[in-house]
């Protein structure tokens, strides 16, 4: 094709690759990847054929793959999704060194993996013809379907996937007794009808996710007595039905980004006694919850009491509203240990906030702070002087905060060693990220000298900060830093903690405004201004 320089050209040879290839795909080189398959052990064979349910190009979550893999039972060496998940790290690790996947970079700090497109037509292949009898699936995945395939064509499957298409109405009652798994990701939908999940017995996975537009699950839903996973996140859902009681068999409960969702009844979480992963993090946090029964009403203290009844939990992510609850929260040591993401929102008790009250989290990743308007300060003050240790959140790797109107600075960071992702935005009294002051206590308090911030830091995002002064008194090495984005509103940030030798290695992109970029102060404008020159793209005019 080197040849071939226009459009028309290319059209068509993509047209003949089409009408020409598939045969000759299967005749000569599925047969020869299939021998890669089949020396796969069993377990591994089911594995990577699940991946062939997601669409072409289509970045999957590591961890999350891990997830569903566990609930479908093909993780069988584990009881527990956090063991399990190392067994999942194993699988995935011999399907990318026989290149089967493709390592697929990262989506919101999690690490993903592709399938290349023909391995996974050999995947289907193999499902939908070679091993129909055993591994019957019906894959329709964006191909801009309107409505349902028709129901003949996939009564007997049993795994299903139309993600990334445009149905918006799911009728009917099909009768599909052999069906483990459905996707329906990425859809329109806005109503299911009650009758749709009455003859579906054996569901296992249900991924309902990033189906905005739809307000309420039918009450048919009880009728999937055998479902261990349930993925709303995203969704437009406003209330969990209390019909989901029936679900005794979940084992993860996924309502992350459920921007919309204002009522959860009592002793509806209580009801999964099997459950090991709970997710409600990033939703949606307003003051106008339904009052009666709704564990959500309140400082969702409720919520956290219901959660004390689930011995199972392996995986936590929660928002958490208010000093009293996370303090209900914090004195759980199951919580302690297992929580991966807290969310913290509407802290209005006190001007001061203690971040070491959080310091024997074991697994925290993410921590979140939002409209917390009356915290001033972010202290490090050790919670016992007994005990002659240097707290340290070595797992936090994404800080996120966010309209936090009266704190100056958030000098803690530095006791978070391998923060891969910081934003801070409408912070409107910041004027440092890191304070030359505060950090000078820190020896005295933590215990660790002269310690360096950011070393791992990937990600810095700003914006809104009108008082912004700096980020650090001084230059600093950033050995892994990829971005910079200075969206907007940092008017009195003229200096960057950056010069020609910080980054060296790096490919560091610069996002800002052109008027914002021109201000910017370097210590050697011929140097350093022009070493980060190239760097810079422009996001607004």
């Amino acid at each position: 094709m080197a040849c071939k320089t226009t459009p028309g050209e290319w059209k068509y040879a993509i047209e003949m690759l089409k009408r020409s290839a598939l045969p000759k795909m299967e005749e000569e080189v599925f047969p020869l990847l299939k021998f890669s398959y089949e020396n796969l052990p069993i377990t591994m064979k089911s594995c990577l054929l699940y991946c062939c349910m997601y669409p072409e190009d289509y970045c999957i979550p590591r961890k999350r793959l891990t997830e569903y893999w566990f609930c479908e039972g093909l993780l069988n060496e584990f009881d527990r999704i956090s063991e399990a998940q190392m067994q999942g790290d194993y699988i995935i690790s011999s399907l990318l060194s026989a290149c089967l996947l493709e390592r697929g970079g990262e989506i919101g700090g999690e690490d993903c993996v592709k399938m290349h497109d023909v391995i996974r037509d050999m995947a289907l292949w193999i499902t939908c013809e070679l091993e129909a009898s055993e591994n019957i699936f019906f894959v329709k995945t964006g191909v801009q379907l309107l409505e349902e395939p028709d129901v003949k064509a996939w009564e007997d499957a049993k795994r299903m996937s139309v993600m990334k298409n445009k149905i918006e109405v799911l009728r009917g009652t099909p009768n599909c007794p052999n069906l483990k798994t459905l996707f329906l990701r990425e859809n329109k939908l806005e109503v299911i009808s009650d009758g749709f999940f009455h003859f579906i017995p054996h569901l296992t996975v249900l991924n309902l996710s990033e189906n905005r537009t739809i307000r309420a699950l039918p009450k048919g839903i009880s009728q999937l007595i055998s479902l261990e996973c349930l993925d709303l996140s995203y969704t437009g859902i406003a209330e969990l039905p209390i019909e989901l009681k029936s679900l005794k068999k979940l084992k993860m409960l996924e309502l992350s980004y459920m921007y919309y969702l204002r009522k959860i009844p009592p002793h509806l979480i209580t009801s999964f006694s099997k459950l090991q992963i709970f997710r409600m993090n990033h939703c949606q946090i307003t003051e106008d919850y339904p009052e009666e029964d709704n564990v959500l009403n309140g400082n969702n203290e409720h919520l956290i009491e219901e959660l004390k009844s689930l011995q199972h939990l392996n995986i936590i992510r929660i928002w958490i509203k208010g000093m009293s609850a996370l303090e209900r929260f914090l004195s759980f040591h199951l919580f302690r240990s297992y929580t991966q993401a807290l969310q913290l929102s509407n802290f209005r008790e006190s001007n001061v906030f203690n971040v070491l009250c959080l310091e024997n989290m074991e697994h925290l990743e993410e921590l979140c702070f939002q409209y917390c308007e009356s915290i001033e300060e972010m202290k490090m003050e050790k919670l016992s002087t007994s005990i002659n240790y240097a707290p340290c959140f070595h797992t936090l790797n994404r800080v996120s905060i966010l309209k936090c109107n009266k704190l100056t600075d958030v000098s803690w960071l530095i006791l978070a060693p391998n923060l891969r992702f910081l934003s801070i935005y409408g912070c409107a009294k910041m004027e440092e990220i890191l304070s030359e002051e505060k950090l000078g206590e820190v020896t005295d308090v933590v215990g660790i000298p002269n310690p360096k911030p950011f070393m791992k830091l990937e990600t810095l995002d700003l914006g809104n900060l009108p008082e912004l002064k700096r980020i650090y008194w001084d230059t600093l090495p950033f050995p892994c830093l990829k971005t910079i984005c200075l969206w907007w509103g940092c008017p009195e940030l003229e200096k960057l903690p950056l010069n020609s030798h910080t980054t060296e290695g790096n490919q560091v992109t610069i996002l800002g405004r052109e008027d914002w970029w021109a201000t910017i102060e370097w210590e050697n404008e011929a140097t350093a201004g022009d070493a980060f020159l190239p760097s810079f793209r422009t996001v607004f005019k």
